[in-house]
């Protein structure tokens, strides 16, 4: 099996939809079908069962991606370090950052870059599910995310930046006619939300009650853990959704219209690993953040 196959069935196994896994891996949707139907035959057996809504791994499926898992995650890495040896590079760094304007982060990585030239920085954007199980399964080695967190085996390092934040609506919706919103509105409305969020991380970006005590309804679906699509929804009108306010440089969209919140704090983005992987190239990150200071949005 090439390769590339096994890659297509691991990210069709996390996705569970055929347009999502074909438009990540940058191949066209029958391309994904033609290898998965290759693989099928191959095994003998299906291992997604298909209907015209939903998409799910069969028993043999789920054997064989938990089979295949550590095995694609070791020759990839292989082949990784195989290319940066190449390249004269002794190890990569892997950072997700949270922020969705990464190129205000830029003087950081090239600060990175410049300092310790033997070492790979590779940047990508982290999901909004689950952030930090992220890093606690060694999917990524540091993340930029907002503050506070309180998660024993997580270490907070220094501060990138802050952001105030604004409230993303349709173009047609009705709050388009305030010049700024309060916590007290957002409980009229029904909030985005993604899975896997503890509740006090959670309740810091988005409280789950006003000042005054009223419930801040929340929507979880699939459409909630990736931000291209949570923004779709925004501006169809399902529902509303509070950002850091560089979003207004990242989504530049006529049917959006993005409202200042009065009475919130600015959020803070911190660099957070995983404690027991703390290693040189995250001290070192952590150093060029230091000294080049927080960046203000």
């Amino acid at each position: 099996m090439e390769l590339r196959d096994i890659e297509i069935f691991l990210v069709l196994a996390e996705e569970l939809h055929f347009g999502r896994a074909a438009q990540r891996l940058h191949v066209s949707q029958a391309r994904v079908s033609q290898a998965i139907k290759k693989q099928e035959r191959r095994i003998g057996a299906e291992l997604f069962a298909r209907t015209s809504r939903t998409v799910r791994l069969t028993e043999v499926g789920r054997q064989f991606r938990d089979d295949l898992q550590p095995v694609y995650a070791g020759l990839h890495e292989s082949l990784q370090r195989a290319q940066l040896a190449a390249h004269g590079i002794t190890a990569q760094l892997r950072v997700s950052p949270m922020p969705f304007n990464v190129a205000d982060l830029h003087p950081y990585w090239k600060a990175f870059r410049a300092r310790h030239p033997q070492w790979g920085l590779k940047i990508r954007q982290a999901g909004l599910a689950d952030p930090f199980g992220q890093l606690r399964s060694g999917a990524t080695d540091v993340m930029i995310v907002w503050l506070p967190v309180e998660e024993p085996d997580l270490t907070v390092g220094p501060t990138l930046c802050t952001d105030p934040r604004v409230l993303a609506v349709a173009a047609d919706h009705r709050l388009t006619s305030r010049n700024s919103v309060s916590v007290e509105l957002l409980a009229d409305f029904q909030h985005g939300t993604a899975h896997g969020l503890p509740d006090y991380w959670e309740d810091s970006y988005l409280p789950f009650y006003t000042p005054r005590g009223r419930t801040i309804e929340r929507l979880t679906s699939a459409a909630s853990d990736d931000s291209d699509e949570l923004i779709s929804h925004v501006g169809m009108g399902d529902v509303i959704n509070l950002f850091p306010s560089h979003v207004t440089r990242h989504w530049g969209m006529s049917h959006i219209r993005f409202l200042p919140m009065t009475d919130m704090p600015a959020l803070t983005f911190a660099l957070v690993w995983r404690t027991e992987a703390e290693n040189d190239l995250i001290r070192a990150l952590a150093d060029t953040v230091r000294d080049l200071g927080v960046f203000h949005f």
